[in-house]
């Protein structure tokens, strides 16, 4: 019997003229967690389309428990014990926890489904794999992101796998549940699982895997060991340059105060908040889950207005009572939830583009066709997107790519003040870079930009000064160059209690 459960060896797979894999291999030993990173377009999605028969391989092979195979179909694929848990939860939220889990293995007595029947058995797998009471006739759409991932994960393990591919599993989650999942990664390694863990995430890379394969344009440029390879090495062998290059900062005069915060608050999320952010200023915001932040960006969007204090823009008193009036002021917000909030997915990059300033384009009530696309196609070069043309659906583009279109729309309106939730959450490191470039641009033509971050990194890196918050409170105002992670994080910390923190990314 090989050590290896799987291996795919020497890979290529083009498409036109495009090389997407590039004489690729990855091996990976029984009851180990492998890691697969690499940059959007780096080829981890061939690869594992690959792996699922989705596509057909040019050249290589791929072996599992020691036999050859040309290439694989979907059905061998599952014949041969892989299975995946996508980041998208591929689970109909109209069906039960019992329907989802069974799907296709229904127990019947005759003709007829047995639906009580059913939901014992959805009760004992969850509680035999995970020790877990999900109510077995609760909906998908009911769960949280970890419980419908709890049930993907059981569906998967129904079948007796032997390799197992979590795809970016825990993007949609929050500290708490992230250590759920890496526990259960862990637990199915001990099991004697082959899994491959595929995420930008580094951290979680360093803290579960036993090897990590690096992919850069098509060819797998190492296989190291993470614990003997530092996360800055890992990051340069992904990008192929120094960590230092990926917080681009220019020195940029600042000017006057543009955004002025004083005695804001809405109970009970936040009170007595001072905050200023001056044109060419980066200004970082951070705390942990509950402190207040998420929710004073919103009141600076008008989508949840202050109840007490006040806000000046541009030296003038501001009474935000919607989002359409921020707008109208030239505020501009790049929301977190990228797919849900940021962009129309189903709309074109050009619709996207200049949704938020229509008026621009218009007269006479008639849109210009050709005033629209003069602007995308600018400000598609000017932001670097990867794309067919104006006229390409967002949904088809990369998550950094899809950012910078919902960054695109809020240039197209010439915003002067950019409220950014969590901007490099989901993308690759090649694309933090180009959206750190951007805000970058932004100051350097004048604008003022709120960044609210998880990421300690991020904000130490790109930042002039950081404000943190405490259970609703602004703790600290502190420049950025005064501070370090472990400085910072206690100062969110506060008094060190114990509290959920969201995923530093």
């Amino acid at each position: 019997m090989s050590e290896f459960a799987l291996e795919l060896r020497n890979l290529s797979k083009h498409f036109g003229v495009t090389r997407a894999l590039d004489d690729a291999s990855l091996r990976v030993r029984r009851g180990s967690v492998h890691g697969l990173v690499g940059e959007n377009g780096a080829g981890k999605s061939t690869l594992i389309k690959v792996l699922a028969g989705i596509h057909r391989p040019d050249a290589g092979s791929l072996w599992v428990d020691g036999q050859p195979y040309s290439h694989f179909s979907p059905r061998q694929v599952a014949k041969l014990g892989i299975q995946f848990i996508h980041q998208e939860r591929l689970l109909p939220a109209s069906f039960t926890v019992g329907e989802a889990l069974l799907f296709g293995q229904e127990i019947h007595r005759g003709p007829f489904v047995q639906r009580r029947a059913q939901q014992r058995e959805a009760e004992r797998l969850l509680d035999e794999h995970f020790g877990l009471s999900l109510p077995s006739g609760a909906l998908i759409g009911e769960l949280s992101c970890a419980e419908q991932q709890v049930v993907q994960i059981t569906r998967a393990l129904i079948a007796k796998p032997q390799v197992l591919v979590f795809d970016e599993p825990s993007v949609a989650l929050v500290q708490r549940e992230v250590e759920q999942l890496l526990g259960i990664v862990r637990r199915l390694r001990e099991q004697g699982l082959a899994i491959i863990y595929i995420s930008h995430y580094l951290q979680e890379i360093e803290h579960l895997c036993d090897r990590v394969t690096v992919l850069r344009n098509g060819r797998d440029v190492a296989d190291v060991d993470p614990r003997e390879t530092s996360l800055a090495e890992i990051t340069r062998l992904m990008v192929n340059r120094e960590v230092a290059e990926m917080y681009p900062k220019q020195a940029v005069a600042l000017g006057e105060p543009l955004l002025e915060v004083k005695g804001l608050g809405r109970s009970p999320v936040y009170r007595d908040v001072d905050l200023q952010v001056r044109r060419g200023e980066i200004v970082g915001l951070t705390g942990l889950v509950g402190s207040g932040a998420k929710e004073l960006l919103k009141s600076l969007f008008g989508l949840a207005p202050a109840q007490q204090g006040e806000i000046r823009l541009d030296g003038q008193p501001l009474d935000l009572g919607s989002a359409h009036q921020a707008v109208r002021e030239g505020i501009a917000l790049l929301p977190e939830e990228r797919r849900r909030q940021g962009v129309a997915l189903d709309l074109t990059v050009q619709e996207n583009t200049t949704l938020a300033s229509l008026s621009r384009f218009t007269r006479l009530g008639l849109v210009s066709a050709d005033s629209e696309r003069r602007q995308t196609e600018a400000l598609i070069d000017d932001l670097a997107i990867k794309t067919s043309g104006p006229l390409a659906a967002v949904r088809q583009l990369s998550g950094g790519n899809q950012q910078k279109v919902a960054l695109a729309k809020w240039l197209s309106r010439q915003s002067n003040l950019y409220l950014l939730d969590e901007p490099s959450v989901g993308i690759d490191i090649g694309a933090k870079v180009e959206i750190y470039r951007l805000i970058g641009t932004l100051v350097e033509q004048g604008a003022g930009v709120l960044l609210l971050s998880s990421d300690l990194p991020e904000l130490l890196g790109l930042c002039d000064r950081i404000y943190v918050m405490h259970r609703g409170a602004i703790v600290a105002e502190r420049k950025a160059t005064d501070l370090d992670a472990d400085s910072l994080l206690a100062l969110a910390s506060a008094t060190h209690e114990e509290q959920e923190v969201r995923h530093v990314r």
